[in-house]
């Protein structure tokens, strides 16, 4: 399923902020990207997930929907997903918090 921003939608949206040092950056990229290839897309409830990295290299952010908030607590117990998230959890910090949209303005 493709990302859609709309408050008519009824999903949780993680906003996951990722801290990581310049060198680790692409490395973090890769992985996620792997991750979510290989587990979360195949993971009850999950709609999409963008990945971004801040040009000075030192964020990376991953924009992921999920159907609900309990699809995602069941992604969080999935022991394939763990692996990948043991991974990312040795090259950098993160903040993962869901959300829901309040407001979109498209021109």
């Amino acid at each position: 399923m493709q990302t859609t921003i709309s408050t008519e939608n009824k999903l949780v949206t993680l906003i996951n902020v990722f801290t990581v040092d310049p060198q680790h950056q692409q490395e973090l990229v890769d992985l996620l990207v792997e991750a979510t290839e290989k587990v979360m897309r195949n993971i009850p409830g999950f709609i999409s997930a963008n990945i971004h990295k801040s040009l000075d290299g030192t964020k990376v952010v991953n924009y992921a929907q999920w159907e609900s908030q309990e699809a995602f607590e069941a992604m969080l117990r999935n022991e394939e997903a763990k692996p990948h998230m043991a991974k990312a959890a040795n090259i950098a910090k993160f903040e993962p918090h869901l959300y829901e949209v309040s407001y979109v303005d498209h021109t």
